[in-house]
């Protein structure tokens, strides 16, 4: 973490903890300064060695570095950049615009309330996620009876088999004819029992065909 990062990231700690709301209100920066995070109050949090340190930390912030935080106005921000491109910086400049008004960032802040892991303590990796679902044990159950397999292989291998009744049957609708006597139509459905032609080429066709195999005549099923 930078001298910057943590600088930025003291302010927000001690803001959430004192006034969260000022959080999201634009700060003085004489505030920031004098009441907030003072470096005689907060030098050890810093890490900073001296005022001085301590100030030019603080330019860069208000400078608009990082993106942390934003100055207002314009200008003046600008001015505290241009100051901070001079080898020697001139931290008076602190104290000239002591009343300018500094926006912490969302993206950051939010950022800077996550907590810190502590590198005192031991590492621990993380717990795995929790599994899906427990299989459950299998039951010892008693082998199947294999004439019991054998018979129900049989029945669903079966093929069903066709038992020829000796009653006849209409060409059309399959209803049932008289067996004392010629029917030559069928007293069901009225069709006539001769095979059916067709009415171009007189060739015998099947019930059901939709041409005749012969001249291809349409035969509208019949």
């Amino acid at each position: 973490m930078t001298d910057l990062e943590r600088f930025f990231r003291r302010l927000v700690v001690t803001l959430a903890a004192t006034d969260p709301a000022r959080l999201h209100q634009p700060l003085p920066l004489e505030a920031i300064h004098e009441s907030i995070i003072p470096y005689r109050s907060h030098r050890r949090a810093l890490g900073l060695e001296s005022s001085e340190d301590y100030e030019l930390v603080l330019l860069r912030l208000c400078a608009g570095e990082g993106g942390l935080a934003r100055t207002e106005p314009e200008e003046v921000r600008a001015r505290f950049a241009e100051e901070l491109r001079n080898p020697s910086p001139d931290l008076a400049v602190l104290h000239q615009y002591e009343n300018v008004l500094v926006s912490l960032r969302s993206a950051p802040l939010a950022q800077a309330l996550e907590p810190v892991p502590d590198p005192d303590l031991p590492y621990a990796p993380p717990a795995p996620p929790p599994l899906a679902g427990i299989a459950e044990p299998a039951l010892d159950l008693p082998a199947p009876d294999s004439s019991l397999i054998d018979a129900a292989t049989d029945f669903d291998m079966a093929v069903p088999v066709e038992v020829p009744s000796g009653e006849p049957r209409c060409l059309h609708c399959g209803g049932g004819l008289p067996t004392d006597r010629p029917a030559r139509f069928c007293p069901h459905c009225g069709q006539r029992q001769a095979p059916p032609e067709c009415p171009r080429c007189h060739s015998e066709v099947e019930v059901g065909w939709r041409h005749c195999v012969n001249c291809g005549t349409a035969l509208d099923g019949r």
